[in-house]
């Protein structure tokens, strides 16, 4: 299996990108993973048409035979063992790739949000398009620890 993440706009701040970096490394000895980022040009001055614009070139990068998991804010709650079991039964599925989707400061549009098969958030308190990122990539890291049994995460 392999892991898409498709992040809409590019990190402005080093720290966010440094972390990404970090916990990308790790995530190698599990698994391949990919990180796209989408950048649409230009200011539309309408929040529904930079959603659909983001939306086209978020649906061009993702391939047919993936199993595509939205996180948004109205998404279903996980603990960090939920988490990781969905990961581990997809593992177990066959499922070649999983691509999770994160929008830009606006969400997304709804042919993504159909599109997903799943959808997610991280928490019930709201966080920056840019600061999900990191999160996200932590739980993911947890999440292979988790199913590898490794002691980084504690109950």
């Amino acid at each position: 299996m392999k892991i898409i993440l498709i992040f809409t706009g590019k990190s402005e701040k080093g720290f966010i990108t440094d972390g990404i970096m970090r916990y990308h490394t790790r995530l190698h000895h599990y698994i391949p993973l990919e990180i796209k980022i989408i950048n649409v040009a230009g200011k539309f001055g309408n929040q529904e048409i930079q959603k659909i614009r983001e939306g086209e070139a978020i649906m061009a990068q993702i391939p047919a035979d993936s199993q595509v998991i939205l996180l948004d804010e109205k998404g279903k709650d996980f603990t960090s063992r939920q988490f990781a079991e969905m990961i581990n039964t997809a593992i177990h599925q066959n499922i070649r790739r999983l691509v999770y989707v994160f929008g830009g400061p606006y969400g997304v549009s709804g042919e993504i949000r159909a599109k997903a098969d799943k959808i997610i958030r991280l928490s019930a308190m709201t966080f920056s398009h840019q600061v999900v990122r990191i999160l996200f990539m932590e739980q993911l890291y947890r999440a292979f620890t988790i199913i590898r049994g490794e002691p980084y995460h504690h109950e």
